[in-house]
């Protein structure tokens, strides 16, 4: 993982790239595509679940059906 000094040069660096002007734009940028992958991620779970076979699904109350 990074120290300290690595992470203060990798700032500078993309102060350096970037220029000062477009940091704004570019955490926004980043803030809304991390945010579209984490939806796109939660959909893609609910999806899945979705398309699960019976014979894959967990009977919710096992005990209960064991004792008949």
């Amino acid at each position: 993982m990074l120290d300290g000094f690595e992470w203060v040069a990798l700032l500078a660096l993309v102060v350096i790239v970037a220029g000062g002007k477009k940091l704004p734009e570019l955490g926004s940028g980043l803030g809304k595509g991390i945010s579209e992958f984490k939806k796109a991620m939660g959909a893609a779970d609910v999806k899945e679940s979705e398309t699960k076979p019976a014979s894959e699904a967990k009977p919710a109350d096992s005990k209960s059906e064991e004792s008949k």
